[in-house]
């Protein structure tokens, strides 16, 4: 290979790795790497295909794919960026760049050798340059491979606090739903004894939390394929639990009694901040699921959909919570409403491994919520 273009390469390769450096860690919205999240679909998809046999342990199969891809991508920075520097110097070996001591060797591993050597500090193998450009191009090596060894040790710290975060919002919602993955315990608990008033701060700390994820998940789009075993931290149960709750509200309350919820601020941010969730996901990450025209609802779905509704009727009458007097136009209400965001929460659980009946036991067997407890047993008990 003739040597300007072994070094026109080696420059195109540094220049692309930083560019998709600067996309992932310092521009960071959602899809706007160059490579990085081409390679992360592509890892993704191997884990996949991977754990279909292993039927019900898939799942854990799948919950290391997040943190092997997040190293994977960071191997691949550091050892793109040594290769380009490496293929800058192979030609100029023996001549700008030399041993300190012996005769200088001439092959790719040697320049390999001589760029990682000097990734991270300026003379920090034995290998030296001999004129003014291959210095300067030893100096700007170590300051840029220095800046990049920070910024991703500091993307990796952000990338797992958001996770944290993450976590901690659904596991919150879980507790809320006293554990039952069903949004009308979290309404049971937010309008106790029919007064909603003392948990609309619960309500506004759910929006808060909740636009937190969404942000979190375009400055570090890795986020979405750490796929953890147990369903109460997937990303489509925690929507799955803020959707419907804003579902139930709006059509299972009365008007009357409820109509400052049902308009209030916090209650429109945590609708709009959870479809957004879904859905930005959804391009982001699904296009041909995301953009394929919506089927039209089947009896069946709708019939589930009008068993679940009552059923949380019930629930929310138990608990002396003043319920839609119309149950038929609320439920044709709740079927609308639903419509909305049922398939985008469907179709991000089943792209990261979870059935319906493990996101959305509820609407999955509506009975479940008959076999509760009363709600009257929380006067004396601790749940």
């Amino acid at each position: 290979m003739p040597s300007w273009l072994e070094q026109t390469i080696g420059v195109a390769l540094v220049f692309f790795i930083l560019v998709d450096v600067f996309l992932t860690v310092l521009y960071a919205r959602i899809g706007a790497g160059v490579f990085s999240p081409r390679l992360a679909r592509v890892i993704w998809r191997i884990f996949r295909r991977a754990a279909r046999p292993f039927g019900a342990r898939a799942g854990k199969l799948l919950s290391f794919c997040g943190p092997i891809i997040l190293v994977t991508v960071l191997i691949v920075w550091g050892l793109s960026l040594s290769l380009g520097v490496a293929l800058i110097i192979h030609p100029k070996l023996g001549s700008s760049v030399t041993a300190t001591s012996g005769p200088t060797p001439h092959d790719l591993a040697t320049a390999l050798y001589a760029s990682g050597g000097s990734i991270s500090i300026v003379g920090g193998s034995n290998f030296e340059p001999q004129t003014a450009g291959f210095k300067l191009l030893f100096l700007v090596n170590s300051l840029v491979g220095m800046s990049v060894i920070s910024l991703t040790v500091t993307y990796l710290l952000q990338v797992y606090n958001a996770l944290y975060r993450r976590n901690a919002t659904a596991f919150a919602l879980h507790l809320a739903s006293a554990q039952t993955a069903d949004a009308v315990e979290i309404l049971v608990g937010l309008a106790p004894e029919n007064q909603a008033a003392g948990g609309y701060t619960n309500l506004s700390e759910m929006a808060s939390e909740i636009a937190g994820v969404k942000e979190s998940h375009h400055f570090y789009p890795v986020l979405f394929y750490f796929r953890f075993p147990d369903a109460q931290y997937a990303v489509s149960r925690i929507a799955l639990l803020t959707l419907d709750a804003v579902s139930l509200i709006k059509s299972g309350l009365d008007d009357r009694k409820h109509a400052w919820l049902k308009e209030s601020v916090s209650l429109t941010q945590l609708w709009h901040g959870s479809l957004d969730l879904v859905t930005g996901l959804g391009e982001a990450f699904l296009p041909e699921a995301h953009s394929r025209e919506r089927p039209p609802l089947d009896q069946a779905t709708v019939e589930r959909w009008r068993r679940r509704y009552f059923a949380a009727l019930r629930r929310l009458r138990d608990a002396g919570t003043q319920i839609n007097a119309n149950e038929e136009e609320g439920a044709s209400s709740y079927i609308r409403l639903r419509q909305e965001w049922d398939s985008h929460v469907h179709t991000l659980a089943d792209a990261q491994g979870y059935s319906p009946e493990e996101i959305d036991p509820a609407t999955s067997r509506p009975e479940m919520a008959d076999q509760r407890p009363p709600v009257r047993t929380r006067l004396r008990s601790a749940v």
